[in-house]
């Protein structure tokens, strides 16, 4: 096999990825077809996939995003242990009712062309991650009713002119995005302070996200915050309505707190100004992993108090419930999007996901709550297992206060209200 194809290879075949401008499947690769576990086959020019692909029976993560795929693959059906699928930034229209895995448990379609999704995604019972952001579906077919494990659904940036009531029945639907649709276009967009660019001295960058890269900078000779938007569609949705619901959202001092809007950018990027966050703040947890697909991971040495478990809840369930009051879902509340120092002071972050929503519907207010309740729930429930006094007062209450949370009928789910005011009472 030609080194320059051989991609990187683990030692005992299991995992393999190649971008190299392939227009055509790699027939080499067949030579691992009995111990591959993960492929890789992103950034290149496939179309189509061979019909004895299903030969690759031990796979269970098939990564085949920015090709040119169509249609997606009828044979990937007939693979019984496929569970991950990521065919992102495609040119996919259609998707045949035999080609989903039934196993499948994370499926990536974000920016592509879809118009409709097969009815035979009802059977696929163990879905947790469905990512449907920039396409152009205009309904979801009722049998998506029957995944009563999906979790995580995106299906911002695509032509929904409503959100099927079906869709709050399902038992565990904990983060939901649907901005960017004709559903969620009714809204002015919230007014914010202008600022050149040029008034900015740009300094080291501090990371990057799905929709765009942080830096720190300085304005008028103080330390800012600065987040440059990539202008695509991401996984959550289009960056604009993230933008506009981090202005909307102001004023918490547990919400990071949004400064001005960049104006002028050499590039014609769109970015706001953030103000800095102290470095002695770090993210509460890591995004999820293959392995836990919905779930944050931690580092090893994370650990928590019960007391420090409370004050963070307390404060986070305040800056939900002042979010839901201007008619934000946050759709994204995980400890990754969470900073926190030692003191356990914390702050909110990351709008990706975020819907606005229409305060006055009031059946559909309470839903999108108690959406974010059950994702409150799946924070402290991840605390929970790393706390190092269960033998804490608080410990058992803290359990029965994450059981409220996770149950599976949404309306017997705590109001955010009512979870500050048990918080707040158990803190004092």
């Amino acid at each position: 096999m030609n080194k320059k194809h051989t991609g990187q290879l683990h030692e005992k075949k299991t995992h393999f990825k190649l971008s190299d401008g392939l227009a055509e499947f790699p027939q080499n690769v067949f030579e691992y077809s009995e111990s591959l576990i993960q492929l890789d086959l992103s950034g290149n020019h496939l179309s189509a996939l061979p019909d004895d692909f299903c030969k690759f029976e031990n796979l269970r993560i098939l990564f085949l995003s920015n090709n040119d795929f169509t249609s997606f693959p009828r044979v990937l059906g007939r693979m019984k242990n496929l569970d991950i699928i990521g065919f992102k930034a495609n040119r996919i229209k259609g998707i045949p009712e035999d080609a989903l895995p039934e196993n499948l448990r994370w499926l990536i379609l974000t920016d592509n062309a879809i118009e409709e999704l097969p009815i035979s995604i009802g059977n696929c019972s163990r879905l947790q991650k469905l990512m449907l952001a920039g396409n152009r579906l205009s309904q979801l077919p009722e049998e998506m009713s029957k995944c009563k494990n999906l979790e995580l659904l995106r299906i911002s940036a695509n032509r929904l002119k409503a959100i099927p009531d079906w869709l709050f029945n399902l038992p565990k639907l904990t983060w939901l995005a649907y901005a960017g649709n004709p559903v969620s276009s009714i809204f002015t967009q919230p007014l914010l302070t202008s600022l050149d660019w040029n008034q900015l001295t740009l300094a080291e960058q501090l990371g990057q996200g799905a929709s765009g890269f942080i830096y720190k900078a300085s304005w008028n000779g103080k330390d800012v915050a600065v987040k440059l938007f990539k202008g695509e569609v991401t996984s959550d949705g289009w960056p604009s309505d993230e933008m506009h619901a981090s202005i909307h959202a102001q004023d918490h001092p547990n919400i990071a707190r949004v400064l001005a809007e960049i104006q002028h950018h050499p590039e014609g990027r769109r970015g706001l100004v953030f103000e800095f966050i102290s470095p002695d703040y770090r993210n509460l947890g890591l995004p999820p992993n293959f392995e836990t697909c919905t779930r944050d991971t931690f580092p090893q040495n994370s650990d928590f108090t019960c007391s420090g478990i409370v004050a963070i809840a307390c404060l986070m369930a305040s800056a939900l419930k002042h979010l839901h009051e201007r008619g934000i879902m946050h759709g994204d509340f995980y400890a990754h999007n969470i900073l926190c120092n030692n003191d356990n002071k914390a702050l909110l972050s990351d709008f990706g996901a975020a819907t606005r929503y229409d305060r006055k519907e009031g059946h559909l207010s309470l839903k999108l709550e108690r959406l974010d309740v059950r994702a409150f729930g799946c924070l402290v429930d991840d605390l929970l297992q790393r706390a190092i006094d269960p033998d804490h007062r608080f410990y058992t209450y803290l359990f029965d206060l994450r059981d409220l949370c996770l149950r599976d009928e949404l309306s017997k789910r705590p109001a955010l209200e009512t979870l500050l005011s048990l918080l707040e009472q158990l803190k004092n």
